[in-house]
């Protein structure tokens, strides 16, 4: 079996008397899609927090291609290639879905941006930016500002954002949130392509979403993984479906 590209030991955080992660330990391998699921209020964002660098936990550790990275921030993990998108959006909503991505061309680069107009004939930053446009399907919304794309646009461009940063994987906390049934099956279809380019970790409500993409899913409540298994293991699991799927065993 491959090594795993991510991977989680012993992972504890509590607020007061709150364990919002409580011994949590789990991998991603390479190219799968590995879904976190469980109740609001389960534990699913502070553990991406935590994964992402935003927020330290207490004890345990997180690996990433091999190396441990809790002594690194967030800027740092993106830099060696853990990328990151969010419930809600962080793009910058003013420039265009191009500039935003050449922000992220840039910053690989490690050369300072310049915010006037000729940067945009800068073919080091346009053609990089625009491969990556296309990639995710928006070549043809280029010039349009983020704040005009659509929701579904708007995650899309957001994962182009992390392949201009070379991410070697992805943590898509609700990439289905607010979208209707069309943009959810759309966004299905891509992030199924896009586990060939680095896998995926995915934090998602949508079980539709989940049962069509996961290759294996964890099931947090309480803060705590109660099962990691394949579709059909989860499915069929007596504990989850009293605990999250709201059914009786």
């Amino acid at each position: 079996m491959a090594e795993p590209v991510l991977q989680l030991s012993n992972l504890t955080k509590t607020f007061g008397a709150l364990k919002a992660t409580d011994d949590v330990s789990l991998d991603l391998r390479p190219g799968e899609i590995h879904a976190l699921i469980g109740p609001n209020g389960a534990g699913k964002s502070t553990l991406i927090h935590q994964i992402a660098g935003s927020l330290k936990p207490d004890t345990g550790t997180i690996r990433f291609l091999g190396r441990d990275v809790g002594a690194l921030g967030v800027p740092e993990r993106a830099r060696i290639g853990l990328g990151r998108t969010f419930q809600i959006s962080s793009l910058t909503p003013e420039f265009s879905a191009l500039r935003n991505v050449m922000l992220a061309v840039q910053a690989r680069q490690g050369t300072s941006f310049r915010f006037f107009r000729p940067v945009m004939r800068d073919r080091s930053l346009t053609e990089p930016a625009m491969a990556m446009l296309e990639r995710v399907g928006l070549a043809d919304r280029a010039t349009i500002p983020a704040a005009e794309l659509s929701h579904g646009e708007r995650r899309q461009l957001e994962i182009a954002i992390a392949l201009a940063l070379g991410s070697k994987a992805f943590l898509l906390d609700e990439p289905m949130a607010g979208m209707d049934p069309e943009g959810s099956k759309t966004l299905t279809g891509f992030l199924d392509q896009l586990r060939q380019e680095a896998p995926i970790l995915l934090v998602e409500h949508d079980m539709d979403a989940v049962f069509a993409l996961a290759d294996r899913i964890s099931v947090l409540v309480y803060g705590r993984v109660i099962a990691t298994g394949s579709v059909s293991e989860i499915r069929n699991d007596a504990e989850v479906r009293r605990a999250y799927l709201g059914e009786e065993a």
